[in-house]
Order: C-alpha cells, then structure tokens, then sequence
C-alpha cells in the first residue's frame, strides 16, 4: 500500500490546489466591490456588464482560451508589457494560469455574491445610511455579515470550478511539470498514451477528493462550522505544499 501510494505522482494535484486558492482569492476581493455595485446600482450599463462577466458560462472553454493565449501572447501589447518591463510571462507560467483562471471563474464568485446583496433587507441598508454610516461600513458592517451563506457558495463554487478547470488552463499553460500541468491535464495526457491505469487512479482521486468537499459541506450545514473546517483543510494543504516543495 506504501509502494502503491508513493509510486503516485502528487505534483499535479498539488499544483490544481494552489490554483484554486491563489484564483479564489484574487477573485474573492475582484468579485466582492463588483457584486456589491452590481446589487445596488440602477446603471443602464448593468445589463452589459452582467453579460460580459457571465460570458464564460456559455463560451466554449477552447474559445475562452483561444482568445487569453492570444491576448496574453508577447505578440500581443499586453503581453510584450509584462514581459519587458517586469520580466513575467504570461503564457505557458504558472502566472498565466492564474489570469486565465481568474477570467474563467469569474461568474462563479460573482453571481453568488451579488445574489446574496440583492436579497438583503432594503430597509436595513438604508437605516445603516441613515444612521451616518458610509457605504463602505454598511457593506462591511452590515451587509456581509448577513450573506454568509451566500460568501461560502461563492468560495466554494469558485474553488471547485478551478480545480476542475481543463481546456483554457491548457491553452494557456500547456504540460510543463510542476509548472502548468495540472491534474486534469495529466489524467487527458495519460488518456491519450492509453496509460487507462494511471489515469483511472488520478480520476478517482478526483472523484474523491470533490466527494468529501461537497460530503464535509452536507455534513456541517452551519457556515461557521463549515468555514472551520474548511480553515482548517486549507492549512493542511499549505504545510503538505510546503513539505513538498
């Protein structure tokens, strides 16, 4: 059982994680001033802008990722930006992984959020504003704490989507070890040599780890309970990161 298990290679899982994280929290604080404008303001321009960030919804993955590989390319202005004045490729790193992540992902931190805001009580936002608070303490203050449910689906959603994140991650990174090929990459590259044992062991490691995530968030219903656990899985995983690199 010990040969079977050191015999697996962890790094893509490991790399899918970091991912996840590194992507919802970047999201968390993008999608957290967007939502929040998005459920209270009358602008005409809201429909088209909640058609654009839910847009990755209904595009294809390849074509999402057609168009980041080719934004983010050094051919392209932003690309050759990066590169020559910080140094940072944006296409087949890690940090590319991230931009195109974070693109992908986005309705999944957003719509939650925003949906949380517009169920708030209208009347206890505005006796916030009345009180003298400002809209920064009445979103902080008052309306966070009263959509936690709503924060932990976002969260959530947003890490699972990420981890399961296959054609525009590999557009944009690639297969580079340790890098870019994460687990869903390396289970299509095990499929394609016909290596079926490997890639039924790293699929059902999939299949196992989003089974306990959903099972732990069934099982602890209570959003404090739930973020406990949660806190507690994520500093597993960081030290397990560690320990290996």
């Amino acid at each position: 059982m010990i040969d079977f298990i050191s015999s697996i290679n962890f790094a893509p899982f490991i790399l899918s994680f970091k991912l996840a994280s590194v992507t919802t929290l970047i999201l968390f604080a993008i999608a957290l001033p967007l939502s929040w404008w998005l459920s209270q303001t009358k602008a005409k321009t809201k429909p088209l802008l909640e058609a654009l960030v839910a847009l990755p919804i209904v595009l294809p993955p390849s074509v999402l990722g057609f168009y980041l590989l080719v934004t983010l390319s050094q051919n392209s202005p932003i690309g050759s930006f990066f590169a020559n004045y910080f140094n940072v490729e944006l296409v087949f790193s890690f940090t590319g992984l991230v931009v195109a992540s974070s693109f992908y992902s986005l309705p999944f931190m957003v719509q939650p959020m925003q949906s949380g805001f517009e169920g708030l009580n209208k009347h206890m936002l505005e006796a916030s504003y009345i009180s003298g608070k400002s809209k920064f303490t009445t979103l902080f203050k008052v309306a966070l704490p009263n959509i936690k449910p709503s924060l932990l689906t976002a969260v959530i959603i947003t890490f699972a989507h990420t981890v399961g994140e296959f054609g525009v991650v590999l557009m944009v990174g690639g297969s580079i070890p340790n890098e870019t090929k994460v687990a869903s990459v390396a289970i299509y590259e095990m499929v394609e040599v016909m290596d079926y044992k490997n890639a039924h062991i790293y699929s059902a490691i999939m299949v196992l780890i989003s089974f306990t995530v959903l099972f732990i968030v069934y099982l602890f219903p209570s959003v404090q309970q739930v973020s406990y656990i949660l806190s507690i899985v994520f500093f597993c995983l960081r030290d397990f990161n560690r320990l290996i690199f």
